[in-house]
């Protein structure tokens, strides 16, 4: 009996000093970046939506996530021996008791950040830098769905706007073609410069082709431009158009800028736009988009079935269905673009200190 007792002993201090940290890691960090990431891409669903009813937008970032593991463990025991019991002389007897107990609390610590001051001001009020939609480019990001999206004009060039209800001028949209084009033979090149003593500038260069189709699809896109037949290497700049025929100038948009777009085709009932509820744009009776990159947010009373994202705002249900690839695929990009607009200068997150207890 002693032997045993001393075994259960030992064992249990064992089992209380391994380490339970490395564990959880695994499984842990998916979970963590799953839930983190539907709540993100609910979070922007539902502003856009906002907006479409002039709501404001908020946004809360998840600064820290903090996982805190508490392994708590008590052992008690008493064991008594002898062979003399109330006065009386008797044969020798031995008894013993033992009980363990623990207790394993997994407390994490989230930290929220919201976004306000500065950071709202340099995340979603300013311009996406034209690198930026560069950068997209040369990732391999299609020109006819990034630019679209991105810019609001091009040397003077009218991209389309939802909010407008205002076509592409057509010399855009056929020059998103051209560069759709370009990027698939490979004919266009993108450098970024950082020069010591000046600030960042972008270079779209466009390489020479053996190709006579390609090469007369090349002069087609300058002259739309309106830059000379000759240049190889155009530097690009933010703001409307100069009328210099060396440069690209480029009117990108804001993420607000963006969100607006969309929110204009976000489906809600008509009766909300005939109240006054929501703003003018895209009801539920009609078409989308007028014909750049499509996202389809539909409205219903109930919690929709199969939804790749859905959120509820004012008692009815907006989402986007996962059989809708398309929609998908743009609201991805839009996911993306809030991250390259990460230019704010953030403040430090809080510090916190979670004490290790085992």
């Amino acid at each position: 009996m002693p032997r045993k007792l001393a075994a259960a002993v030992l064992t249990f201090s064992v089992a209380a000093c391994t380490s339970i940290g490395p564990g959880t890691v695994p499984h842990d960090r998916i979970d963590y970046a799953s839930a983190i990431g539907n709540s993100w891409k609910e979070q922007t669903l539902l502003n856009i939506v906002k907006l479409r009813y002039a709501d404001m937008p908020i946004f809360l970032e998840v600064a820290q996530v903090i996982a805190g593991y508490q392994l708590q463990s008590a052992l008690t025991g008493s064991f008594a021996a002898g062979n003399v019991t109330a006065g009386l002389v008797g044969p020798f007897t031995a008894a013993g008791t033992a009980t363990a107990a623990g207790t394993y609390t997994d407390r994490p610590t989230v930290i929220y950040s919201p976004l306000t001051g500065v950071d709202f001001l340099k995340r979603l009020m300013t311009p996406i830098p034209p690198s930026s939609v560069l950068f997209m480019l040369q990732s391999g990001y299609s020109a006819d769905r990034i630019m679209p999206i991105m810019l609001d004009s091009i040397n003077g060039l009218n991209n389309e706007s939802n909010r407008l209800r205002r076509p592409a001028d057509p010399k855009f949209t056929r020059l998103v073609e051209l560069m759709r084009e370009g990027q698939l033979a490979g004919a266009i090149q993108i450098r970024i410069e950082r020069p010591k003593d000046s600030a960042e500038s972008s270079v779209l260069i466009f390489g020479p082709s053996k190709d006579p189709q390609l090469a007369e699809r090349g002069r087609e896109l300058k002259s739309i431009l309106g830059i000379k037949p000759d240049l190889q290497e155009l530097k690009v700049n933010y703001g409307g158009y100069s009328g210099r025929n060396d440069e690209i100038d480029m009117m990108t948009r804001s993420m607000l800028q963006i969100m607006l777009e969309f929110a204009a085709i976000v489906q809600v009932p008509e009766a909300d736009v005939v109240q006054g509820k929501a703003g003018p744009g895209l009801v539920d009776t009609q078409a989308g988009a007028l014909s750049g990159p499509p996202l389809r947010v539909l409205v219903t009373d109930t919690p929709p079935q199969d939804a790749h994202v859905a959120v509820q705002y004012d008692r009815r249900w907006f989402w986007i269905a996962d059989t809708d690839i398309q929609s998908k695929n743009t609201f991805a990009i839009i996911m993306l673009l809030f991250s390259i607009a990460d230019t704010g200068v953030k403040g430090s997150a809080p510090v916190v200190t979670i004490p290790a207890n085992q």
